[in-house]
C-alpha cells in the first residue's frame, strides 16, 4: 500500500482557511473513494470532504476545533490504489462545492437515496477505484461525476446528531409514541417521528409531501414554525462562570467584517411604509389550495419576493453595484434572503429569479431554506447577490433598519402581517397590515428612486394582481 496525505483543499471562492468540526473516521478505518471524511467550517458554510483515497486511515493529522490553512494536511491513509491526482475546484470543473455537488431537481430528494451512493463513472468509462477517479466535489480533467447521498439527521436544535443523554430525558417526559390519525394512516420513518415527540408536533395534523406519501422532516419542522415561531426556544441555565467567552471565527467572523464594511463603506438611506397585505393574506390561501402548489410551502414572502422583482424591473438602479470607477446596473435579480441558522446569518440567493414562475420561484425559496437550516449552503450560493429580501416579521418584528449586504445597494425588510384597524373611504375596517422597510446605498440611490421602489413593493402587497402586467 502507499501513503497517501490529504491536504485541506480550498473549496472555493479562494477561502484559506477552515475550520475541522467533526471526524467522520478514525485510525483503523477502512475508507472508499467518496466516502466522507470529515466536517468542516469555512466563513460560509459546513462542508463534509469526501475521501479521495481507498484504503485504511492510519493517522488523523488535524485535531477538532482546530483551524487549519489550505494545503496543510489534515490526514494519512494507506491507500490502496496509490495516490489520486486531484484538480482543485475552479480548474475546468463546474460540478458545484464540495459536499453538496447534487443540483437543486436533485436535492429534494436525497431523503429518499440510499445511504451509500455509488459514485459515477467519469466520461471514460472508469471507476473511482481506478485512474482518472471522478471524486466528488473535485473532478478529472476528463469529465465531471456527480453522486446522491442521503442528507445527515438535524436535531432540532441545529446540530447533526441529538447527543443519547437528552434523548433519554425526552423519552422519559413525552408519551412513547405520537398518536396517527383514524382515518388516514401516517407515514413516517422513526427519526421523523422522534422529531415530531421533539417539537411536539402531532404526525395526524402533518400534510405528507413524501414522493411516496411519506412525512419528511420538512414537513415536520414546517409544521412546528407554523404552529409557533418561539416554541422551541428554552431559556439556557447559566453556568457556574460569571462569563463565557465565545471565540469570533467562522461564519460570525465573516458576518461582524461583512457589516461593519458595509455599514461604514455604504451611507445608508431608509423608508418605511405601511401596507394593507389583506389580498396578500387571500392569494396566499387561494394558493394553499391549489393542486398546482400541492406540497409547496407558500407564505406571504413568496409574494413580497415577486414584488420585489417586479419593482426592481421599474427602478434598476436599485438593482446595482458601486465601484468607485463606474456604477453596474444588473439587469438580472440574483435574489438574496437573509436566513438565520443555528451558525448566524447568511444571505444565499435565487440565481436569475425574474426567469422564474410563481411555482418556481416557491420551489427555490423553500430549498434555499432547507439547504441554508441544515448548513448545506455552498459558497457559491451565497456569492453574486444583487438585491435582497430579510423577512423579520418571522419574528413577530413590524420594522427595522437592515443593513445592506456587501457588495448590493438595496435591501427590504418584510414586517409581521397582522390584524389591525384600517380606514378605508372614511370608515374603520379590520385588515391584514404588515411596514415595508428597506434601506439604499445613497451613492446610487437617491431619495425619489427609494421611495418609488419601496411604494411599488407596496402595492404588490395591497394588489397582488398587479404581477399579471
Amino acid at each position: 500500500m502507499a501513503q497517501s496525505e490529504f491536504p485541506l483543499p480550498d473549496v472555493g471562492e479562494g477561502l484559506t482557511e477552515a475550520e475541522i468540526v467533526s471526524w467522520k473516521v478514525k485510525p483503523g478505518d477502512a475508507v472508499t473513494v467518496n466516502q466522507v471524511l470529515v466536517e468542516i467550517e469555512t466563513a460560509k458554510s459546513l462542508v463534509e470532504l469526501p475521501s479521495p483515497f481507498a484504503g485504511t486511515v492510519t493517522e488523523l493529522l488535524a485535531e477538532e476545533g482546530t483551524t487549519v490553512e489550505v494545503g496543510t494536511p489534515i490526514i494519512r491513509v494507506d491507500s490502496a490504489g496509490g495516490t489520486i491526482e486531484l484538480q482543485a475546484p475552479g480548474d475546468g470543473d463546474t460540478t458545484g462545492e464540495i459536499g453538496d455537488t447534487a443540483p437543486r431537481a436533485e436535492r429534494a430528494e436525497l431523503d429518499a437515496a440510499p445511504a451509500h451512493a455509488t459514485p459515477a463513472p467519469s466520461s471514460g468509462g472508469q471507476t473511482p477505484e481506478g485512474d482518472g477517479a471522478v471524486l466528488v466535489g473535485y473532478g478529472t480533467k476528463s469529465g465531471h461525476g456527480t453522486s446522491r447521498r442521503r442528507r445527515p439527521t438535524v436535531a432540532p436544535d441545529g446540530s447533526k446528531d441529538a447527543p443519547q443523554e437528552a434523548a433519554a430525558k425526552q423519552a422519559k417526559a413525552r408519551p412513547a409514541s405520537v398518536p396517527a390519525a383514524a382515518a388516514v394512516p401516517v407515514i413516517a420513518k422513526p427519526p421523523i417521528r422522534k422529531l415530531a415527540k421533539d417539537l411536539d408536533v402531532d404526525l395526524s395534523q402533518v400534510t405528507a409531501t413524501g414522493l411516496a406519501g411519506e412525512i419528511t422532516r420538512d414537513d415536520v419542522v414546517r409544521h412546528a414554525q407554523q404552529a409557533s415561531v418561539f416554541r422551541n426556544i428554552e431559556t439556557p441555565e447559566w453556568g457556574a462562570a460569571r462569563e463565557e467567552k465565545i471565540p469570533v471565527k467562522g461564519v460570525r467572523k465573516a458576518i461582524a467584517t461583512a457589516m461593519v464594511r458595509s455599514a461604514f463603506t455604504a451611507p445608508h438611506v431608509s423608508v418605511f411604509t405601511d401596507v394593507n397585505a389583506t389580498r396578500t393574506m387571500e392569494f396566499v390561501r387561494r394558493l394553499k389550495e391549489s393542486t398546482e402548489f400541492a406540497g409547496v410551502r407558500v407564505s406571504p414572502l413568496l409574494v413580497m419576493a415577486k414584488a420585489v422583482i417586479w419593482a426592481v424591473r421599474r427602478n434598476p438602479t436599485v438593482n446595482s453595484s458601486w465601484t468607485d470607477k463606474e456604477i453596474i446596473v444588473h439587469h438580472y435579480v440574483n435574489l438574496g434572503i437573509a436566513a438565520a441558522t443555528p451558525r448566524g446569518l447568511i444571505v444565499p440567493n435565487v440565481k436569475d429569479a425574474q426567469d422564474l414562475s410563481l411555482l418556481e420561484l416557491a420551489k427555490a425559496l423553500e430549498q434555499l431554506t432547507i439547504t441554508a437550516r441544515d448548513g448545506k449552503t455552498p459558497p457559491a450560493d451565497m456569492a453574486n447577490g444583487t438585491v435582497t429580501i430579510t423577512n423579520i416579521g418571522s419574528y413577530g418584528m413590524d420594522t427595522g433598519t437592515p443593513i445592506l449586504n456587501p457588495g448590493e445597494v438595496g435591501i427590504v425588510a418584510l414586517g409581521a402581517i397582522k390584524q389591525k384597524p384600517w380606514v378605508v373611504d372614511g370608515e374603520v375596517r379590520p385588515a391584514f397590515v404588515t411596514t415595508v422597510g428597506a434601506s439604499f446605498d445613497h451613492r446610487i440611490v437617491d431619495g425619489d428612486v427609494a421611495s418609488r421602489f419601496t411604494a411599488d413593493v407596496a402595492s404588490v402587497l395591497e394588489e397582488p394582481a398587479l404581477l399579471l402586467d
